[in-house]
């Protein structure tokens, strides 16, 4: 995928991620991609378990991102992205947006903050990315940091 690719999740801080690249792609006239990603269970040996249900919350993902990515366009004041296309994948969410962002122009994420100890525990989706993309990353912060 060329252009901008957002990753989104539904939270406010994959919000602020969101209005980021729009205004970017605006910016540089080149398309945005609205990603999102339906968790998959990890199965035995490490493989994507797979549910009958898995195609109909991919499906409501996708949804729930488009109606994400419309209310932040009517929000938009000045400049539109050229074109926006939304999409919902199922799988492992740092893997996916690596792959997403092979050939992209830069991959956009939101950054929860969590550090330290938490980090260390948890491990952060946008912490792994940005160290395997392919593309260059950029990591919104959240809006009260200080």
């Amino acid at each position: 995928m060329s252009g901008i690719i957002v990753g989104v999740d539904g939270s406010g801080h994959s919000q602020r991620a969101l209005e980021w690249a729009m205004h970017e792609a605006a910016i540089r006239h080149v398309p945005l991609t609205v990603l999102t990603v339906q968790e998959a269970i990890r199965g035995y040996l490490s493989g994507v378990a797979v549910y009958p249900d898995d195609e109909a919350r991919t499906e409501e993902a996708r949804v729930a991102a488009q109606a994400e990515t419309d209310k932040v366009l009517a929000g938009l004041d000045g400049p539109r992205p050229e074109s926006v296309t939304v999409k919902a994948v199922h799988g492992f969410v740092v893997d996916e947006l690596i792959n997403a962002g092979k050939g992209a122009d830069m991959l956009v994420l939101g950054s929860r903050g969590a550090g330290g100890f938490t980090r260390l525990m948890m491990g952060s989706v946008a912490g792994q990315v940005a160290q395997h993309a392919y593309c260059p990353v950029l990591l919104v912060p959240p809006e009260n940091r200080s």
